[in-house]
């Protein structure tokens, strides 16, 4: 008899036990909001409890899986459908964002509690996010209570640092801006913002997600003036961010304009002409004299490709001012306008290394082309240079400005003798 053990048969088909691990759960929050209901309606208005029990039951809880339910409970007391309407057929709490007294003083106690409970259980944050993002795309679904206090603590959140200021790319839905609620809704989320914050800190956030030249869009299309945003703003009590709209539309034009300026140069444009579109653009854009010499000189310095190497970069340099001394003439009418190219001249050969020692020989040649007046140069020496390369640029102009004041003397002299 052999020792070895025999294999015992085994039937085809047999069913093994699945791990309940394995098994995957239903999608199903009804469960899931009647426990967040309950909870909620036992603590009432007091929002440090409403804190409290969010914090506890997130052990119990899956907020990871219902973190939306959980965020529509928050806000408007159960679960939304879609266009901002509550579903009919779930239970619902009273206790709520939308519910709550509309004033800033209980949306900055909201935030608090959504600010805890992000904190806390950190896998939430990308969830809210895209709950505030739905919620603005549902705008319209909310009555005119529930919008504000929608936009107040957003705009709190926002200067808390809770969401990032993509999120106001739904308020740029056509239908949004078409009926007037994204403006409506901006002047109170920039209130309640501006208010936490201040205008330099909401620029900035504006800036980082490339935000800051997109408010005009936040009107309809024969809307989108500056003009008609700065009024609106302004009336509405925010001038600081109409005066930053203003700017910034200002700086667009004056990148669109330097990008058109270098464009007609490369092609060789003549220069009669050149100066004719710069004026009209000048006066459209309503720039200073002082603002258009510096984007000409920009304009110039970007239009053609220069010399690595550092002894011809100043000849370079020369014979393309010399061919545009007529554009720079024709900008430098007022001694503050020959101020301003003195200090881009300056600041653009401290910038660019190669150009360190050919300052002198561009300010002696836009001196001879009239572009520049020795008192413009001698005020610029004196006390209007700045500190960029000071040293070396009063250096390189001490015999030149030597030069001029001796020639003024021999005028004035001269002047005296003839009377």
């Amino acid at each position: 008899m052999s020792n070895q053990k025999q294999q015992k048969p085994t039937l085809t088909g047999q069913r093994f036990k699945t791990r309940k691990r394995d098994e995957k759960e239903r999608f199903d929050p009804t469960q899931f909001q009647e426990s967040i209901v309950q909870g909620l309606n036992q603590s009432g208005s007091d929002l440090e409890a409403v804190a409290k029990f969010l914090d506890g039951t997130g052990g119990k809880l899956d907020y990871r899986r219902y973190a939306e339910t959980l965020f529509d409970i928050l806000v408007a007391g159960g679960m939304l459908a879609p266009g901002g309407t509550l579903s009919d057929d779930m239970t619902r709490t009273e206790f709520c964002l939308f519910t709550a007294p509309e004033d800033l003083e209980t949306m900055q106690a909201y935030a608090q509690v959504f600010n805890k409970l992000i904190r806390r259980y950190k896998y939430l944050e990308k969830g809210f996010e895209e709950e505030i993002k739905k919620l603005l795309l549902f705008l319209k679904g909310f009555t005119e209570s529930e919008r504000n206090k929608l936009a107040m603590l957003t705009g709190i959140l926002l200067a808390n640092g809770n969401i990032s200021a993509s999120i106001l790319n739904s308020l740029y839905n056509e239908n949004l801006v078409k009926e007037g609620v994204s403006a409506a809704f901006a002047v109170k989320l920039f209130k309640s913002w501006i208010h936490e914050k201040d205008i330099n800190s909401v620029a900035g956030s504006l800036r980082k997600v490339g935000m800051d030249n997109r408010l005009m869009e936040l009107f309809p299309a024969n809307k989108r003036s500056c003009e008609h945003f700065s009024k609106y703003f302004t009336d509405a009590g925010l001038k600081e961010l109409s005066d930053f709209a203003r700017n910034q539309q200002s700086i667009g034009a004056r990148k669109e304009l330097q990008k058109e300026l270098q464009e007609q140069m490369s092609r060789g444009d003549p220069q009669k002409e050149i100066i004719v579109f710069t004026k009209e653009e000048m006066k459209k854009a309503n720039l200073s004299e002082q603002a258009m010499i510096s984007i000409i000189w920009t304009s110039v310095m970007s239009s053609v490709e220069w010399n690595k190497k550092e002894e011809l970069v100043t000849e370079q340099a020369i014979k393309l001012l010399k061919q545009y001394s007529l554009l720079l003439k024709a900008f430098t009418s007022q001694g503050l306008s020959e101020l301003s190219l003195l200090l881009k001249i300056q600041e653009y050969c401290y910038d660019n290394i190669h150009f360190m020692k050919a300052f002198q020989k561009i300010v002696v040649l836009l001196y001879k082309a009239d572009v520049l007046s020795e008192e413009a140069i001698l005020k610029w020496y004196t006390d209007t240079h700045m500190a960029k390369g000071k040293s070396v640029f009063l250096e390189q102009m001490k015999k030149f400005v030597e030069w001029l004041k001796n020639a003024e003397e021999e005028s004035e002299s001269e002047e005296e003798e003839t009377d």
